[in-house]
């Protein structure tokens, strides 16, 4: 938001105590928006019913308001100790929280295979290796796009400081082709999910309720016109993010301040021109890559329901000519889906990369103070 607000730019630029004021607002928002959906959730709890029976026994204002501070609160400990892990560990602490949750998942997951190919014999054996060596080629092509980059070649002219010749050299600037992570993806589901927190609040026997309920089944998920819609949602807010956080005419103003050119490209605006360019290209490859890998889940687990198209669309023709199992799926749930691979991974690769930045610092201390213990001895 520092992009959009140029107070919280300005807060950005002022150093540790600017930062220390966003993150006062950002608490403050976080407690809002928490507060929010805890009032939301209450709501849908007081709806919901199981064989006729209300699952909250005593609703009202007395269950919405415990609700509320009990979702609240929790909201809050788990934010101060993401910063506490932030400050005092090593990574970003709501990152390693969010791992940690979706990993503690995973004797979950293992035992599920094991009834289902042992016990209840839904699997055969075959099945089993066949999805365990696609779930390893999803995560060692997630780690490859993930390290993936575009280096873009810089010079930096030779100059004479006094007596010292600098510069000289030549170098590149790494470009990744998925600099927005995984909130592209987050902001889409939010997008597609929020017409369905709207009608909660909203009855159905109303006029808006009813054309809520029926945009909401026709952007159910595994529905063609949600897949498309989430695809391209993915793609622009792939661009939309990226446009946030880099800024090439920046970039292309500190290249030219420490006297760096990209071959055969002027300095200043044609450098930022070119660095658009190269980013708009790779993120179109970003987007489509995020795409596939949260489209996975879905296909694997309730296909590509492309015989629910209208006729004028083709959705006789491809219910004549398109197998079963590609159009309603495998039943097949691909554990930890797109959005929580990505996360494991992408936040399993930064802490590796922490650490070894940890070490490696750590080594290079040790050999510096043996090195002045070698210079004292021989200057005594």
């Amino acid at each position: 938001m520092t992009v959009v607000f140029p107070h919280l730019e300005k807060l950005q630029k002022e150093g540790e105590l600017g930062r220390r004021k966003i993150t006062q607002y950002t608490r403050f928002l976080t407690v809002a928006i928490s507060a929010f959906q805890a009032f939301a959730i209450a709501m849908a709890l007081q709806r919901a019913t199981m064989a006729g029976t209300p699952l909250v026994a005593s609703p009202g204002p007395g269950f919405i308001v415990q609700t509320v501070l009990t979702l609240t609160t929790g909201a809050i400990v788990v934010m101060w100790l993401g910063e506490q892990i932030t400050a005092r560990g090593i990574g970003n602490g709501m990152s390693l929280l969010i791992f940690a949750g979706i990993v503690v998942g995973l004797p979950r997951a293992i035992g599920d295979l094991y009834d289902k190919v042992f016990v209840s014999r839904t699997w055969s054996f075959p099945v089993l290796l066949l999805l365990l060596a696609f779930m390893l080629a999803i995560v060692a092509f997630i780690v490859l796009v993930e390290r993936g980059e575009r280096r873009v070649p810089i010079q930096y002219a030779r100059r004479i400081v006094g007596r010292r010749v600098m510069g000289g050299v030549s170098t590149h600037l790494p470009l990744k082709v998925n600099s927005s992570g995984v909130m592209p993806i987050i902001f889409a589901v939010s997008i597609l999910t929020f017409p369905q927190t709207l009608g909660l609040f909203i009855p159905k026997t109303t006029a808006a309720g009813g054309v809520i309920e029926r945009f909401v089944r026709l952007f159910a998920w595994g529905e063609p016109l949600y897949t498309l819609t989430y695809i391209l949602l993915i793609l622009f807010f792939a661009h939309f993010y990226l446009s946030i956080v880099y800024n090439p005419d920046e970039v292309a103003d500190n290249i030219r301040k420490q006297g760096g050119f990209i071959p055969g490209i002027r300095p200043g605006k044609r450098t930022a021109d070119y660095l658009d360019e190269v980013l708009t290209k790779i993120t179109w490859v970003g987007g489509f890559y995020l795409a596939l890998v949260a489209l996975i889940p879905e296909i694997m687990l309730a296909g590509v329901r492309l015989h629910h198209l209208p006729t004028w669309l083709g959705g006789a023709w491809f219910d004549a000519h398109l197998p079963t199992w590609v159009l309603n799926g495998m039943n097949i749930n691909f554990y930890f889906g797109g959005t929580s691979l990505l996360i494991v991974v992408g936040v399993a690769m930064d802490t590796v990369q922490q650490v070894n930045a940890q070490l490696i610092m750590r080594h290079y201390d040790g050999f510096m103070r043996k090195g002045r213990l070698r210079g004292r001895r021989a200057a005594s």
